[in-house]
Parts: structure tokens; sequence; C-alpha cells
């Protein structure tokens, strides 16, 4: 592959019933946020707001600078809907409620 060559990419979103992702032509060392908006994937999820939502690839956290390879996927993660600390705390003190009441 010369360096005048695009590179294959994708771009991945996922809402709890719906997954996307959309493969994406770039040139070598594109950065992940220049893949999510060539993907035009904000288009079609307008809730992706890149300022806030986590990104990254493989599932390992990146930023948007990231320069690509040839086949990395760009993840674009959701915001979380309870802390997971916050939800094993209170599983905790629900258990340690029901020892108590035997």
């Amino acid at each position: 592959m010369s360096n005048n060559d695009h590179i294959t990419v994708e771009v991945a979103y996922a809402l709890p019933q719906h997954q996307l992702i959309i493969p994406v032509q770039v040139l070598p060392e594109t950065t992940a946020e220049a893949a999510i908006k060539a993907s035009g994937i904000t288009a079609k999820f307008p809730e992706i707001d890149l300022t806030k939502n986590q990104i990254g690839i493989f599932g390992k956290l990146t930023k948007l600078d990231t320069p690509l390879r040839h086949l990395d996927r760009v993840e674009i993660y959701r915001a979380l809907i309870a802390d997971p600390k916050e939800v094993r705390k209170q599983r905790a003190a629900d258990g340690k409620a029901m020892k108590k009441g035997g």
C-alpha cells in the first residue's frame, strides 16, 4: 500500500436496540474525529456530541486527534445511565438490609 492509498476504518455507535457500523475510506493518518465526521453518523444520531461522548478504538478509550490505521474501528460511547459504583453500593446496601431482616 503506497502512502497515497486510502485506508478503510469503521465508525460504530450503538443504542440498546440498534447498532450501526459505517465503513469509511480515509487517507492514512486521518484522525478519529475526521473519520467520525466523514461517516455522517452524527447526522443519523444527533444526540452524539463529540465534546461529551467518549470514543475508543476497539474498546480502548482514545482521543479525537488519534491517527487511525487500516481496519481500525472507532467506537462512540453513550453516557452511562447509572454510575456503576453507585449501583454496586446500592446493591450492597440492599443485600445488608435483607440479611439483617433474616
